[in-house]
């Protein structure tokens, strides 16, 4: 059961646009899961920077770039962010409205 929801987050992770970010809440929502710290725990237990999981496109619900001290370095989260044409200041995402990603945007 357990590897069945970490599978679960990290497939709907990896369909995170470039450029775009979500959240561990609207993940853990879509994914009924009742936890966004379900989602963290998911992301960050065994993803490395060589992964497939854009795990670094998933920030908190104020877009603060929380996860980053789980990447090799502090600074790999906004690095990767930055590259996509995201903006960050203070370690928090700029625009975070207009770069929000919903999981539910699947389902239209």
């Amino acid at each position: 059961m357990a590897a069945h929801y970490i599978d679960d987050v990290r497939a709907v992770t990896k369909l995170i646009p470039p450029g775009r970010v979500s959240t561990y809440g609207a993940i853990a929502d879509f994914l009924t899961l009742g936890s966004a710290r379900m989602v963290g725990w998911a992301l960050f237990r065994g993803v490395t920077v060589t992964d497939d999981i854009p795990a670094h496109r998933v920030v908190n619900r104020r877009g603060e770039l929380s996860g980053r001290n789980h990447f090799s370095t502090p600074t790999l989260m906004q690095e990767r962010l930055e590259e996509e044409g995201v903006t960050i200041r203070d370690s928090v995402v700029v625009d975070f409205d207009r770069v929000f990603w919903s999981p539910n945007e699947l389902l239209t």
